[in-house]
């Protein structure tokens, strides 16, 4: 049996115009190279699989003028060294790096240092390599490739020219996948690749990996179906079958789906995640423009914007906002079976509940408008002129036919006055005795409303000249119904109330002036004083009382905290103390 290569090292590229999706990279290092114009040192950063070793070896090898057309010939080994930094991480394994470097090559104009995942070296390490990789040699060249930058320390990052290098777009990876299954003789479907390369996550070298397990499980001929029961992929027309029954809101069907993908060994947690990932791209194809964000395929990108046409926008982004919940939610949850499913039934009921919403919104707009608008922009029945009703006076022509707001608002007349207004009388009481005639326009209605009659103008009169109370009260009925207040106040736990309505007042005038002692209270009085003064009034049928606050600062008493005080204070009180300590010699500090 013929020893296997991986089709990651037989594909491997041998010159720049081989490596995938870097042109920027491959590009700047051509052109240093042409105008010999190469720095010393070199750091290659990026994912995984994208070419950072690739295009190192290839850098060595075109300064040392090598040409090599198979890939698994091995390099020059006395021109170009290559150091895991994983395994040789040490002071020791630096410092024979840089015992090594003092010679020159003996064949080829440049030694060329590749050092493998480089942010692997130790702070010593790094520290013991700085003056080398800032002042070597005019014959040696370091290129570093990490995959984590940001793990190198930032002297090591100042001394070297830094590339970065993208994530492989999934195009260019199908594309280089049916390169090789040309070269191979292998017939594969677009599909496949397509799948393959999204799974690859923008790494050749994954892609190239996958591509050989799809291969040796298919034979010559690799299908779409075949790749996804191999790699464990949801296929997409689940998700569409999906999206249908919620649309259509046939929960069964939805839970039957739902049963028949987890029967099938996929987890729950990553269907949630690839609906709401189905959804943002039906959201996407909702635009011409940016429809290409799409990495799928023609045929699956064509039943994108299908269904896309479908779906109204309102729904995929309240759909949206569940499946991204059901995704956070879903590791605590005790059953997750039932919540991606409660998930699932509240998406199957959008489309009703955003139907409710946008009738009763619609109702309350046509409403208002209808109340608020000017005539002439209200939109009046289209019906014709009714001889009944004309006689009536309901209806006179087809353009001043009021609209059933009107009509509502003429019949029961008391619900156009506002209840906040006390004085001004019911349009009822306006009409008694009187026929109502039924207005033939908008404008008439409006002006019975706000017009009142020689009837309405007397009860008005007697209304606001009617006169305030004003019984006579003396101040202990004022102390004795403050005292029920506060008692009242108490009983119920309201302990700041009752604490203020027991501070000092004084009455003159009809004013009584509550005196505070803080600005706690003052703020309590703010809040109960109009209810207070309203019971005040009722209680000693007096309208004229008023009630006001007045803060009156305490004196502040002074506090003994030493002997010598305490001492001080007893002699003011008992003047025999002094002479007690005269005749004594006494020492209160003592």
């Amino acid at each position: 049996m013929d020893n296997f290569v991986v089709s990651a090292r037989k594909y491997r590229p041998v010159g720049f115009e081989e490596v995938v999706g870097q042109e920027h990279i491959t590009t700047t290092l051509t052109n240093a190279i042409d105008s010999q114009q190469l720095a010393q040192a070199l750091l290659f950063c990026g994912p995984r699989g994208v070419g950072k070793t690739t295009c190192a070896r290839i850098v060595a090898r075109l300064i040392n003028e090598q040409n090599i057309e198979d890939p698994l010939l091995g390099n020059d080994t006395f021109n170009i060294y290559e150091l895991d930094a994983a395994s040789n991480n040490s002071v020791d394994d630096i410092r024979n790096l840089i015992d090594q470097v003092r010679y020159p090559p003996q064949q080829g104009k440049f030694k060329v240092y590749i050092i493998d995942e480089v942010h692997m070296l130790s702070n010593q390490a790094f520290n013991a390599f700085l003056k080398t990789l800032e002042e070597p040699p005019s014959y040696a060249v370091f290129i570093l490739a990490t995959t984590e930058k940001h793990k190198v320390i930032p002297t090591i990052l100042s001394r070297c020219q830094i590339f970065d290098f993208n994530r492989i777009e999934v195009s260019d990876i199908t594309k280089q996948l049916q390169k090789i299954a040309d070269k191979e003789g292998i017939e594969v479907e677009t599909e496949a690749l397509d799948l393959i390369a999204q799974k690859a996550d923008g790494a050749m070298r994954d892609a190239l990996s996958l591509f050989d397990l799809i291969v040796t499980f298919s034979g010559k001929h690799v299908t779409y179906q075949a790749t996804i029961d191999n790699l464990h992929i949801l296929d997409y027309d689940y998700y569409f079958r999906m999206t249908e029954a919620l649309l259509a809101e046939k929960t069964s069907q939805v839970l039957l789906i739902f049963d028949e993908i987890l029967k099938k060994g996929f987890d729950g947690h990553n269907f949630i995640v690839g609906l709401a990932s189905h959804f943002r791209d039906l959201m996407v194809c909702k635009d011409e423009q940016t429809i290409d964000l799409l990495t799928v395929s023609e045929s699956i990108k064509e039943r994108y914007r299908t269904q896309a046409k479908e779906v109204p926008m309102s729904f995929l982004l309240s759909a949206l906002n569940i499946a991204n919940q059901a995704d956070i939610n879903y590791k605590g949850s005790k059953n997750q079976r039932l919540h991606v499913e409660l998930a699932l039934l509240k998406i199957s009921h959008l489309n009703s509940a955003i139907a409710l919403v946008s009738m009763g919104t619609n109702g309350d707009a046509s409403k208002k408008k209808s109340l608020t608008d000017p005539p002439e922009n209200r939109e009046p029945k289209d019906s014709k002129t009714d001889e009944k009703s004309v006689e009536k006076g309901e209806i006179l022509t087809k353009e001043e036919a009021p609209t059933e707001e009107i009509k509502e608002q003429v019949e029961t007349p008391q619900e156009v006055i506002p209840k906040s207004n006390p004085t001004r009388p019911s349009l009822r009481k306006r009409a008694k005795g009187k026929t109502l005639n039924i207005p033939s326009n908008l404008d008439a209605a409006q002006q019975l409303v706000n017009e009142p009659t020689e009837e309405v103008d007397q009860e008005e009169s007697i209304e606001v000249q009617s006169p305030k109370r004003n019984n006579p009260f003396t101040e202990e009925d004022l102390q004795h119904h403050i005292k029920d207040f506060a008692a009242a106040f108490e009983k119920r736990g309201a302990h700041h109330e009752a604490l203020l309505l027991k501070e000092k007042f004084d009455f003159e005038d009809n004013t009584i002036k509550i005196k505070i002692s803080n600005e706690a209270l003052e703020s309590t009085f703010e809040r109960m004083r109009s209810n207070l003064l309203t019971q005040l009034r009722n209680k000693l049928e007096n309208d004229h009382l008023q009630l006001r606050s007045e803060i009156v600062e305490l004196e502040k008493q002074q506090m003994l905290y030493t002997d010598k005080e305490k001492f001080e204070h007893l002699k003011k009180k008992y003047p025999a103390l002094k002479d007690f300590q005269e005749k004594f010699g006494l020492d209160p500090e003592f």
